[in-house]
């Protein structure tokens, strides 16, 4: 299986097995859409009444030794059937630290009147002390485990979080074993000595900015209605010109309201703020500020207007990181890590303030979808087995997509949102990914072009 695409002038061709991307001719573009191996001569003459002959039989004789080596229409190893191994253990933790917030944000999936995740309280220590002793008991010899801090605005429960950190890194020393940890935040409480704490302690952030002061303001909003950019952006400002080496990501949330997002990305950048994500809303149609089907021109348009920014922005020298730009075809597409999707309910679960296990933070509350607690341990087998089969292979579509192996299947918690079933993927978000997708594979086809004099990607003719 192949995937064509043209950004700007240039015809990509991305083979979508072994991961190989090629930039090619006019004339290997036209050849690759009838290429039959074993027919060359009639590929020749099928196409030399387009193009001089001498240059399809070079297009020909290039795709030939494509095949031939592993680069071009390889087949799929596993022929559309794969089964996750059994033996898949658990390797991270999202803890919800605390329920409450300091903001009432329109779209967040946990806020009152939506999300049945618990009260307004706070996770305890030792319930955030078992989950870590769950995390470690669960995670066989593996060596390294991670644990998110979530919220709810975790930093409202700034000591447990100390102390957590604490507990988990002389547990994990003990059994000869390394724990990670994360911690994403609205940044209101990020103070100089929180910063530093984390900084010190190797604790990486992701801090919540949809971009520009109207569009953060619209939906990030006080529980008085008041917007919040003025204090999050001072704080985030000052955190990272203290902490220039911070390990941090800003993540941004776009919306019906502000479809012109790049110039949100780009008033981030625009600030000195190099680590950018910017995702689209996750809400249902009734809601005002849900993105519809109406909307994807104008959505690609804006991956493809971030996608030239970002190459002035590197052509200038300046370092530029966005986060769903940040795909790896070195290597070839590692398959059987890709199929299995996240891992949501097999590697990675969620932990609510009262020591409840769900699939992931998007479940978390959810009907159906209680897996166990951190005492008892995962007791809903069955959901688990749900989870570990819902791979690509299993999932609507998916196995005859060309992105599968960069999206995994999409989102579990999207997939049973709009469709009831997490075998079902949200095929707006479907779209969205594989623009962003073909943006991706073009900039890191345009960085490999720089830097290797038009040699550093597998080509039939550029």
């Amino acid at each position: 299986m192949i995937h064509k695409f043209i950004f700007d002038g240039t015809r990509l061709v991305l083979d979508v097995n072994s991961g190989a991307l090629h930039s090619v001719s006019e004339v290997a573009w036209d050849v690759l859409d009838g290429y039959i191996p074993g027919k060359c001569e009639e590929l020749v003459n099928k196409y030399s009444a387009l193009h001089p002959r001498q240059e399809v039989e070079q297009a020909v004789e290039e795709i030939e030794l494509l095949v031939e080596q592993g680069f071009l229409f390889t087949g799929d190893p596993f022929h559309g059937s794969w089964e996750q191994p059994d033996n898949r253990i658990i390797k991270a933790l999202c803890l919800f630290l605390s329920d409450r917030c300091s903001l009432q944000c329109r779209y967040c999936f946990a806020r009152p009147g939506v999300s049945s995740i618990g009260g307004a309280g706070l996770m305890t220590e030792e319930i955030g002390s078992q989950a870590i002793d769950f995390l470690l008991n669960s995670s066989g010899p593996r060596r390294r485990v991670e644990v998110d801090f979530f919220g709810g605005e975790p930093l409202l429960n700034f000591p447990v979080l100390e102390r957590l950190v604490s507990y988990g890194r002389k547990r994990s020393s003990a059994l000869g074993k390394e724990i990670s940890f994360t911690v994403t935040t609205n940044a209101l409480g990020l103070t100089r000595e929180i910063g530093d704490y984390l900084c010190e302690n190797e604790i990486s952030i992701i801090l919540s900015l949809d971009g520009r002061p109207e569009v953060h303001d619209r939906m990030r909003v006080f529980p008085n209605g008041k917007g919040s950019y003025q204090s999050v952006f001072r704080n985030i400002s000052e955190f990272i010109k203290a902490h220039p080496q911070a390990n941090y990501y800003l993540r941004g949330t776009y919306t019906a309201y502000n479809l012109d997002f790049s110039s949100d990305v780009i008033h981030m950048l625009g600030h000195g703020f190099s680590k950018v994500s910017v995702e689209p809303v996750i809400a249902l149609a009734q809601e005002d500020y849900a993105i519809a089907e109406k909307d994807l021109p104008v959505i690609a348009k804006e991956y493809e207007k971030l996608t030239r920014e970002i190459i002035l922005r590197l052509e200038k020298g300046q370092e530029v990181d966005f986060y769903h730009y940040n795909i790896d075809i070195d290597e070839g597409v590692c398959l059987p890590k890709r199929l299995g999707g996240c891992g949501a309910g097999v590697e990675y679960l969620s932990v609510t303030i009262e020591g409840d296990l769900y699939p992931c933070h998007q479940f978390a509350g959810r009907e159906g979808f209680l897996m166990g607690d951190v005492n008892s341990g995962v007791v809903r087998e069955d959901l688990r087995q749900l989870f570990r089969n819902a791979h690509i292979y299993k999932k609507e579509g998916c196995g005859s997509c060309w992105a599968r192996n960069y999206c995994s299947g999409g989102c579990h918690a999207n997939a049973h949102l709009f469709n009831g079933s997490i075998y079902k993927p949200d095929q707006l978000a479907c779209r969205i990914i594989k623009k962003r997708l073909e943006c991706a594979l073009y900039l890191k086809a345009y960085r490999a072009m720089k830097e290797n004099n038009n040699d550093g990607i597998n080509r039939l003719k550029v």
